[in-house]
């Protein structure tokens, strides 16, 4: 996708959401991190339902230990690896106390050292808390990049570096949010919905529904 494509890509997405966000519910940065990590392999909608019974009885890493590992459990257990997320969000909540005074770090490194955040996660929370201009690709985000032609690659850490080069500065805050409402909306993985989508003209996709 040559430049001046990528700039209305954009410019549309921008218009049509100008304020976009995660769909992941949170209250505070410590609630956000631990979302994006229970996440993993699971829906934000299946999350939300967790999370909604979890920050009730444990809205911070101090209550989150006292809670214990067996309790978190049994509040995500509707959730995919719930057992081994919730070892990891406990332990993750330790950490940040001891480490960093209960606060969640600003820095990539420092989060990837928790445990159960990787590069993807670090991103989100940078990204979204923080507002620092990052890109997390997920499947969604890895799909558009590369059935559009906007950010080719063939492992999410090439398409992220593709995209930081690429998209525009001014949009580069909220280009994680669009892209990922766009392939989780639009451009869907089994049949995207082309006929309503609004860069169907830019995109390089051969196989267009429309």
């Amino acid at each position: 996708m040559k430049r001046e494509a990528i700039e209305e890509f954009f410019r549309r997405l921008s218009a049509a959401n100008p304020a976009p966000e995660t769909e992941l519910e949170y209250a505070s940065p410590f609630q956000l991190l631990v979302a994006v990590v229970l996440s993993a392999q699971a829906t934000d909608k299946s999350v939300n339902l967790a999370t909604r019974r979890l920050f009730a009885a444990a809205p911070t890493p101090e209550a989150m230990i006292t809670l214990g590992e067996e309790a978190v459990a049994e509040h995500i257990k509707t959730i995919g690896l719930f057992r081994n997320k919730a070892k990891n969000t406990v332990a993750l909540s330790r950490l940040l106390l001891d480490r960093h005074g209960g606060e969640v770090p600003q820095s990539r490194e420092a989060l990837e050292a928790l445990p159960g955040v990787g590069r993807k996660t670090a991103n989100v929370v940078l990204n979204t808390v923080f507002r620092h201009p990052v890109m997390a690709v997920d499947t969604h985000i890895f799909r558009v990049s590369n059935r559009t032609g906007l950010a080719p690659g063939k492992d999410v850490l090439e398409v992220e570096h593709a995209l930081m080069k690429r998209i525009p500065k001014e949009y580069l805050l909220d280009a994680h949010h669009w892209l990922i409402l766009h392939g989780r909306y639009t451009c869907t993985a089994r049949k995207p919905a082309c006929e309503a989508c609004i860069v169907r003209d830019l995109c390089g996709f051969r196989d267009k529904t429309v």
